[in-house]
C-alpha cells in the first residue's frame, strides 16, 4: 500500500502505517504484524496458538546477551506468566535482556485501539511503541521465540542471510 510518502521527513512512522493499513483495508479482526525486513526459521503457527491461549495481544521475546545490540532494541520485563510489566524502546539503560523483535499479534479489540494510542502520545516511529503503550492499558503477553530471526538491515546482513538461511526448521 502506498501512503504517498516520498521522503524520510514525511513518512508516517511504523505505528501510523499500521493505522493507515487498518483504515485503508477496513480491517476489523485479529492482526499479525511483522516487520518486512526480518526472515524467520520457524513457523508462526505456535505464536498464533499462544495468543489464542492467552486471549490477549502478544509479542515475541528472546534473550540478547550483547549489551550493544540490546541498546538498539525494544526491551521487555515480564512476570512468571509471561505478562508484560514494562516495555521500552531503545533504552540507554535496559532493565532486562529480553529483546523484542517486531512480531506482534493484536487482538481485534486491541487493533481498534491503535488510533487511541497515537492520540495518547505513544511513539509512532518504532512499531513496539504501540505495544509499550498498550501494556499500560490491558494485559499483553510475551512468548519466548522458538527459533532464530534474521534482521536484514543492510547489504552485509542480506549477504549473510543468503549464506546461512536454511528455511523454516522449527
Amino acid at each position: 500500500m502506498d501512503d504517498g510518502t516520498s521522503t524520510n521527513e514525511t513518512r508516517l512512522g511504523a505505528v501510523r502505517d499500521i493505522q493507515f493499513a487498518i483504515d485503508k483495508l477496513h480491517l476489523d479482526d485479529d492482526m499479525l504484524v511483522i516487520a518486512g525486513d526480518n526472515l524467520l526459521d520457524f513457523s508462526l503457527q505456535q505464536f498464533v496458538r499462544y495468543a489464542h491461549e492467552k486471549q490477549t495481544s502478544c509479542i515475541m521475546r528472546f534473550w540478547e546477551k550483547d549489551e550493544q545490540r540490546l541498546l538498539k532494541c525494544g526491551v521487555v520485563t515480564v512476570d512468571d506468566n509471561d505478562r508484560i510489566l514494562r516495555m521500552t524502546e531503545k533504552s540507554p539503560t535496559p532493565e532486562t535482556h529480553w529483546c523484542t523483535p517486531p512480531f506482534y499479534f493484536y487482538t481485534r479489540q486491541d487493533a481498534r485501539l491503535v488510533q487511541k494510542g497515537i492520540e495518547s502520545g505513544c511513539g509512532v516511529d518504532a512499531p513496539g511503541s504501540y505495544i509499550a503503550w498498550l501494556c499500560t492499558q490491558t494485559p499483553v503477553h510475551a512468548m519466548e521465540m522458538p527459533g532464530r530471526r534474521y534482521d536484514i538491515g543492510n547489504l552485509q546482513s542480506y549477504e549473510q542471510v543468503q549464506r546461512d538461511y536454511q528455511g523454516i526448521t522449527v
